[in-house]
């Protein structure tokens, strides 16, 4: 089975986070609009992302919440078919991956700074064929509901954009979260179209959810804690 293990990202203070920011600056995958420009339907990518950006007429995938861009780097590169693109609120984060496939010559990916309750205007109806969740906050506490990703709230912000076939990937170690979106999907009436509580113990994961491990995934591995995986669809 072949498996692509993301190294770790240190931690880094806030002058190298100023740094990044600079950085980021100069990357031609990188986008950072500001709020006002996001709601004001500024946005000059909306609906043309293929077509301006990428120039090319392949799938559009992203990762929401993508923390450091070790999944969407390792994605792109198993797929170079199809363009990626991370979202996450904090630019510091994602450097990392935008100047990995700088560095790599990786053409198909881009990185966008901005929230995700934000995506509808940065992605028209129907734009986006596929939404990969991974490692989410799972927001256990009652008051938190309204942060999970899988929320009811959030699916139908995600329906909004997904082309009517979309199907959307939530990869997480939290037994909770996982729990949780599994009810929540047979509730709601959407089409669960696999599942599994333990992707490395059972067999038949999908080989872009195995073959792909970040750093601390695969720490969670070394001490035996299950990762699980829901591929569904929003109805």
């Amino acid at each position: 089975m072949f498996c692509l293990i993301l190294p770790k990202i240190q931690k880094v203070g806030s002058k190298n986070k100023l740094k990044r920011f600079k950085e980021n600056e100069t990357f031609d995958n990188v986008f950072q609009p500001s709020r006002e420009e996001v709601t004001g339907g500024d946005f000059p990518l909306r609906g043309k992302w293929n077509n301006q950006y990428f120039t090319n007429v392949n799938p559009i995938v992203l990762e929401l919440g993508c923390g450091k861009g070790e999944y969407t780097i390792g994605l792109a590169k198993l797929f170079p078919n199809k363009n990626f693109i991370g979202i996450d609120v904090k630019g510091a984060r994602f450097w990392r991956g935008a100047k990995t496939a700088v560095e790599t010559g990786l053409n198909n990916v881009a990185f966008v700074r901005t929230q995700i309750e934000l995506i509808d205007h940065i992605f028209q109806e129907q734009e986006v064929d596929e939404i990969w969740i991974t490692f989410p906050d799972p927001q256990i506490k009652y008051k938190r509901t309204k942060h999970r990703m899988t929320n009811p709230e959030f699916l139908q912000l995600y329906k909004k954009i997904l082309k009517p076939d979309g199907v959307v990937n939530l990869k997480t170690d939290s037994e909770f979260m996982h729990g949780y979106t599994l009810g929540l999907l047979q509730g709601l009436g959407h089409e669960i179209l696999y599942a599994n509580h333990n992707i490395y113990k059972n067999e038949g994961s999908p080989a872009e959810v195995i073959g792909i491990q970040t750093f601390y995934e695969n720490q969670y591995l070394e001490v035996n804690k299950a990762i699980t995986y829901i591929r569904f669809k929003i109805n």
